[in-house]
């Protein structure tokens, strides 16, 4: 194939003649990862993308919330003061100015991360347009049609709008318009208890406005102990977020400029008034539209696409990765997903998907991250735990920072020296979960890790004391004991 770059991959003869190896559909971070990997294995591929590169997390996800988030937080600290000895006093707020600041580094992001490394992918041509299968080795793009001897299906998710009435109503934002928003609103309701609508809906109470978050299920983060999901709701209740479980959506109404939420709560209905509404009530997966009914390729109850162990879909030669397979729906996930889907495609040993000890993070304040099992998976999987929770106020370094919000959590495998199961819900809690992570992976046994060297007064010490824990009371212990 040619090196040289084109949007138009259908007038060279070389795609006239089928000579791709590999056709991805898609352009965010599983593609460019199965794009990297074809590469080095010499392949010739045609990545084939409609509007920018990168994907959700560059440009609508993860980059510009989680900057959007760390500005709320700081200009929260500005007028909260944990140390008698300081003087809290309000920032000035310009969030117009934030926006430009985070579509900067969007765009500096992208570019680097994206446009930068696909120039130097020699034997990637890309292709800008939506693409179609139109057979299990045929692609169309704008009217001409190219073919490739394998396919991935990368093609991401978008924000999820449930058939409720006066939900589909484009004044109602998603997280995408959110991180858009130049003004704060006076009062916001944030819809969903989830990671996104839990962030979302703190950083606009940080930022000034009177939030109210329904969730449906009867408590937010649905999937996860109750005693992390209570401490978390209570310490957003403390910066004045108001959390409403146990809430069924009924309906959404814009009267002049205000929103009406009406929500049901055993039979009884209650109304609900905003400035803003945010949706965050999941994602959905980008399959409609692009062939994949034509040719046969089996869908999940939700429209993911259903792969096997391989990632390869029930249509031989045609591979899927990324969020439009379905959880776990991480970046990095899609971008192992996307390596070994190429791997797998173009003919070496088929390896099978491993998630193994993969971490995850919820970016409120306090963070909340986890690995492996809590303790209401592992008693489905019929384990038995011993169970080790560590208050933040046993740990030198929070004691320090006059911040003790939150416990750290270490699930053992009962009779055994080893993990299943970690949480964290701490002020910077993602930090923490690695440790936990390769403990996991890699089989460490706890008790090695609880005689192991941690530096005093570091948040990392919290699992050295965490696994202490599991076999005796760390209140008696002295500082930089073992």
């Amino acid at each position: 194939m040619t090196d040289e770059r084109s949007t138009d991959c259908c007038s060279k003869a070389g795609a006239r003649e089928g000579t791709f190896d590999l056709a991805i559909l898609g352009g965010g971070s599983a593609a460019f990862s199965a794009a990297r990997r074809a590469s080095d294995l010499g392949a010739r591929v045609a990545m084939v993308n409609e509007g920018a590169i990168g994907g959700t997390c560059v440009n609508v996800g993860c980059v510009p919330s989680k900057t959007l988030i760390r500005a709320a937080e700081n200009h929260h600290q500005h007028g909260v003061s944990r140390f008698r000895g300081l003087k809290a006093e309000p920032g000035r707020l310009d969030l117009a100015e934030l926006v430009r600041e985070k579509d900067e580094l969007v765009a500096s992001l992208q570019q680097a991360k994206y446009t930068d490394v696909l120039a130097d992918l020699s034997n990637v041509h890309f292709v800008s347009g939506r693409g179609r299968l139109v057979g299990t080795q045929e692609i169309e793009v704008a009217g001409q049609r190219f073919r490739a001897d394998r396919i991935l299906i990368a093609a991401g998710t978008r924000p999820a709008r449930p058939s409720i009435p006066g939900l589909s109503d484009p004044r109602i934002w998603d997280s995408t318009q959110a991180l858009e928003a130049t003004a704060v609103p006076e009062r916001t309701i944030v819809l969903g208890g989830r990671y996104i609508a839990l962030e979302l809906g703190q950083m606009f109470a940080r930022l000034g406005s009177r939030v109210t978050l329904v969730q449906r299920s009867a408590q937010i983060l649905p999937d996860e102990d109750g005693d992390l999901a209570l401490a978390l709701a209570e310490y957003l209740g403390r910066e004045g977020v108001q959390v409403l479980t146990g809430r069924q959506l009924v309906s959404v109404s814009c009267q002049g400029d205000a929103f009406r939420v009406e929500v049901g709560s055993h039979g009884e209905p209650m109304a609900l008034e905003a400035d803003a509404v945010i949706a965050a009530l999941g994602r959905t997966p980008n399959t409609e539209g692009i062939g994949l009914a034509e040719i046969g390729v089996e869908l999940g109850d939700a429209g993911t696409i259903a792969v096997g162990e391989d990632l390869q879909t029930n249509v031989p030669g045609v591979y899927a990765a990324g969020d439009v397979i379905g959880e776990p729906a991480y970046v990095y996930a899609a971008a192992y997903e996307g390596g070994l889907a190429a791997e797998n495609a173009l003919g070496g040993p088929a390896t099978a998907r491993d998630y193994t000890a993969i971490p995850w993070v919820v970016f409120t304040d306090p963070q909340v991250a986890g690995v492996g099992l809590n303790e209401r998976q592992a008693s489905l999987a019929g384990i038995e735990v011993d169970v080790s929770v560590l208050p933040l106020d046993q740990v030198p370094r929070a004691l320090a920072a006059r911040d003790t919000r939150g416990f750290v959590k270490l699930l053992r495998a009962r009779g055994e020296d080893r993990l299943v199961g970690a949480r964290a819900l701490a002020p910077e809690g993602g930090e923490q979960i690695m440790e936990a992570s390769l403990m996991i992976r890699f089989g460490l046994p706890i008790s090695e890790v609880a005689r192991h060297f941690h530096p005093y007064l570091t948040q990392g010490e919290a699992m050295k004391l965490a696994a202490l824990g599991l076999d005796r009371d760390v209140k008696t212990l002295s500082c930089c004991a073992s």
